[in-house]
């Protein structure tokens, strides 16, 4: 696929899901998760995360879907989307919890799509990222555990009907050369970006396990000084630290003070989804998912890849104890 965007995009056209169906997702991911669903012509609808993982929280899904749908789909108000899938987004290499979200899913007739655009190579129970649903969708941007040069990403599937329809739409709809059997777009990935990651992919493992070294070594070193909490793996995954976000209710304040002292840090991401301007129209003000918002106002991301070495993380461990008050 030509991005990870676009391999969200696709896979719900493939699924048939358009104009009067809702698509369930969480505020704190990239904007492109719920771009996916309006381009789609679907209507995103959010629900809050669980404050230690910062992925879709089970319960808060199924009750979400008990409001709508109780006790039958004719509890839906004439005119209202109908609800057809949901899409967990594995944030930051995290896996969101999976057998709760795809039993749910069962048993309210939703499409699981994979949000694992952030997630090369995290396990579940065992299980890959993006193995799960009936599909998985990445991205190798290149700042991504796996990147490419430029824009690439990836749709993964168990279902043949599914692949072959999302192979046509990237490419113009063509199940041969000139014969559009179906209404496309131009999707498809660069040679030269499939040739960087097929060279790169080999490594992937190896630097993942050094991500997960070095993420070990800022949680066993952080003191939680200022109020400042590490981020959690869950008992059930395999977090692969595309980015390693703590939370500082200082944030600002800290995040000048390293930068004096050298260190770069980021924020992932500062506005929720739906207190963007873009989807404002929704109607959905601040207090409305205070999980997804309270980690809004406070992620601060610290350097994380592969080549940063012990004294490096260390250092950065160090100065946020020394000033995160």
């Amino acid at each position: 696929m030509g991005s990870g965007t676009e391999a969200l995009w696709l896979c719900l056209l493939a699924m048939g899901i358009g104009q009067g169906d809702e698509v369930i997702t969480v505020p704190n991911s990239f904007i492109a998760t719920a771009e996916a669903i309006s381009f789609c012509g679907a209507t995103p609808a959010f629900v809050d995360v669980d404050p230690r993982t910062y992925t879709l929280d089970p319960n808060k899904l199924e009750e979400y879907l008990k409001s709508r749908l109780a006790p039958r789909t004719s509890g839906l108000a004439p005119g209202s989307p109908r609800p057809r899938a949901v899409i967990p987004v594995h944030l930051f290499g995290q896996p969101a919890d999976m057998d709760p979200i795809l039993e749910i899913a069962r048993k309210y007739n939703l499409a699981v799509i994979e949000d694992a655009c952030q997630a090369h190579g995290a396990l579940y129970k065992g299980k890959k990222a993006g193995s799960m649903g009936d599909a998985g969708c990445f991205s190798f941007y290149p700042g991504k555990n796996l990147g490419a040069y430029g824009e690439a990403g990836a749709v993964v599937t168990n279902n043949p009907g599914m692949a072959a329809k999302i192979r046509m739409t990237r490419d113009h709809g063509q199940s041969k050369k000139y014969h559009h059997d179906l209404i496309g777009w131009n999707d498809r990935m660069d040679g030269i970006q499939g040739a960087i990651l097929s060279a790169k992919l080999k490594h992937l493992t190896a630097w993942n396990d050094a991500r997960r070294k070095h993420a070990q070594m800022y949680t066993k070193l952080l003191k939680g000084t200022g109020g400042a909490v590490a981020p959690e793996e869950a008992s059930y995954a395999r977090h692969i630290y595309h980015i390693y976000a703590l939370r500082a209710p200082n944030r600002e304040k800290l995040m000048n003070a390293l930068g004096e002292k050298g260190i770069s840090c980021g924020i992932h991401y500062p506005i929720p989804i739906h207190l963007t301007d873009a989807y404002k129209f929704m109607g959905l003000g601040k207090g409305s998912f205070p999980a997804a918002e309270k980690s809004a106002d406070e992620f601060l991301s610290l350097p994380m890849y592969p080549e940063l070495t012990e004294e490096q993380v260390g250092y950065v461990a160090e100065q946020v104890n020394k000033l995160a008050d």
